[in-house]
């Protein structure tokens, strides 16, 4: 490495593999070793990566089949796991690799700086799951997220060897991500693609957009019910983007109803009694990391957005 490594790292060197050439280092390393995106750019900037023996700048590129070294200091992780029950979290599946959840709103996945309130890590270590080792400490055993405000059907590794499959399906996208949103107005066409790249609005941190130079990000959209305020979409994600869905449907003009944050109108919103958008993953799909089998899971839409789906049905 460039620098003399500290006592206690964990040392790690890999090949980058085809389907992150092109990608910026600190988002390989964050996708690599499960790390955050700021954490992987401290590592940079302390001069603890190499790609094929050389220093490398956050910004660069990396290339498939290069060296990928990385020292990992070991760190105390400001972040803990508070065990607690979740009520309104259900098992939909468990097994020894893998157990599917079906989360409602308000709980995060994992925790984070600046969240306090519930979480599915929180959840599953509390309740006895055994969960995989893999991943960032406040994270492990998590190969996908769904936003706060977003409920529905996920899926967290029990296994380490389940959590290396499923990463990898969900990175690869070979992973079955259906979604239901009730968004404002009427697409045209009533079925179609967005192929769109989005990145952090520069604007605001917490925000992402639309942008020339963000992420590769695509979206299939479909009519199921069109209504006179909003339309019911079903939804497939083709790439896994951050806020995903709701920046591609602002960008499409028919944000999700709720979505004060995406342009939704909150004086709809307060006619449907939502307090967050109506979006809700509905199905997911993928090969059992231990069986190889197609296995598929589904969750209902919840009280809430029932109720909200109901009255716009009403409004005809």
């Amino acid at each position: 490495m460039t620098s003399q490594e500290p006592a206690g790292v964990d040392r790690r060197t890999v090949s980058v593999p085809d389907g992150l050439a092109g990608e910026r280092v600190d988002s390989a390393i964050a996708r690599m070793f499960g790390l955050s995106r700021s954490r992987a750019a401290e590592l940079i900037a302390d001069g603890l990566v190499d790609v094929d023996g050389r220093p490398v700048a956050k910004s660069d590129r990396v290339s498939g089949g290069s060296m990928l070294e990385v020292s990992i200091p070991a760190a105390v992780d400001p972040v803990a796991i508070v065990p607690e029950i979740v009520e309104g979290i259900k098992i939909v599946h468990d097994d020894d690799a893998l157990v599917v959840i079906d989360k409602p709103v308000g709980v995060a996945v994992h925790p984070s700086p600046g969240w306090t309130g519930p979480t599915v890590v929180g959840h599953l270590v509390a309740a006895g799951f055994r969960i995989a080792t893999s991943g960032a400490s406040e994270r492990q055993g998590i190969v996908q997220r769904l936003d706060v405000g977003t409920s529905g059907v996920m899926v967290i590794a029990k296994s380490e060897y389940a959590y290396s499959r499923l990463k990898n399906a969900f990175r690869y996208r070979s992973v079955d991500k259906t979604y239901h949103a009730l968004v404002q107005g009427h697409p045209d066409p009533l079925r179609g693609t967005i192929d769109a790249p989005i990145g952090r609005n520069p604007r605001h941190d917490f925000k992402f957009a639309v942008m020339s130079d963000g992420k590769h990000s695509v979206t299939h959209y479909d009519t199921l019910e069109a209504h006179r305020f909003a339309s019911l979409l079903e939804v497939h994600l083709e790439t896994g983007r951050t806020h995903q869905i709701r920046v591609h449907m602002q960008a499409l003009k028919h944000p999700c109803v709720g979505d004060p944050l995406y342009g939704g109108d909150p004086v709809l919103a307060k006619r449907l009694g939502l307090v967050r958008q109506w979006l809700h993953a509905v199905r997911l799909g993928f090969e059992h990391p231990e069986s190889g089998e197609y296995v598929e899971y589904e969750s209902d839409y919840p009280e809430d957005l029932q109720h909200a789906l109901d009255v716009i049905r009403d409004l005809d």
